[in-house]
């Protein structure tokens, strides 16, 4: 008699692929509160609320992250040290933007506490890209890939740079709509429409992985008996 058991890759890849699935639901919870809050209804408490989903997210993504990298880190002649920084920002921002939000809800300071949050979210996202780039385009994903026609490795390639690039894209965005928003101009809206591009950039990378670890990859099965 043979039992199967998961290998150290395929629990990996299963961590990823669901810390990418929830942190697009937290991108689309993002969303779904700040287009909510633009349309009027009960903005200042939507856009706190928005702001510890988001943060949550972040905490999410950064995790699935990690779990890729720690599985890569193990691969022979792979060195992805350099998106550590990267998660670390996630964590941290993540983190910061729960208290911040949290404080916010608590009605302290609330339009100039959620204005920072986001513009530290716009940072974060900016910092966090390359991270994603690796993650995605890693020595054991493109070992993974290379048993598929080259059709399917471009198409993965292409989602790995495109993800990457727009997340940094609607980092810089957020900044700026931040930074706007906490020099007084139209605080709330702004914060709610950095909000909304946020989530739509973590929907966007969220799926970009999930999409990736479940339904290219097939990571092997150690047989034992």
């Amino acid at each position: 008699m043979s039992v199967t058991y998961p290998s150290s890759s395929a629990v990996s890849g299963e961590t990823a692929a669901y810390g990418g699935f929830i942190d697009a639901l937290g991108g689309i919870a993002t969303i779904v509160l700040a287009i909510i809050g633009l349309s009027g209804i009960k903005s200042g408490v939507l856009v706190s609320i928005s702001t510890i989903v988001f943060g949550v997210a972040l905490l999410v993504q950064a995790g699935a992250l990690l779990s890729e990298f720690s599985q890569t880190e193990t691969a022979q002649g792979s060195d992805v040290g350099t998106g550590y920084g990267g998660l670390s920002a996630l964590f941290l921002v993540g983190i910061a933007g729960i208290v911040l939000g949290v404080l916010a809800l608590l009605d302290i300071h609330a339009s100039v506490l959620t204005a920072a949050a986001v513009t530290a979210f716009g940072v974060a996202l900016v910092i966090s890209s390359w991270a994603v780039w690796q993650s995605l385009t890693s020595p054991l994903i493109a070992a993974r890939f290379r048993t598929h026609a080259p059709m399917v490795r471009l198409i993965a390639s292409e989602v790995a740079a495109g993800s990457a690039g727009l997340q940094a894209i609607a980092g810089l965005a957020v900044i700026v709509l931040g930074i706007l928003a906490v020099c007084g101009i139209y605080t709330v809206p702004l914060t709610l429409t950095a909000l909304l591009v946020s989530g739509a950039s973590i929907v966007m990378t969220g799926s970009a992985l999930s999409g990736t670890m479940v339904g290219f990859m097939r990571p092997a099965a150690t047989r034992a008996g």
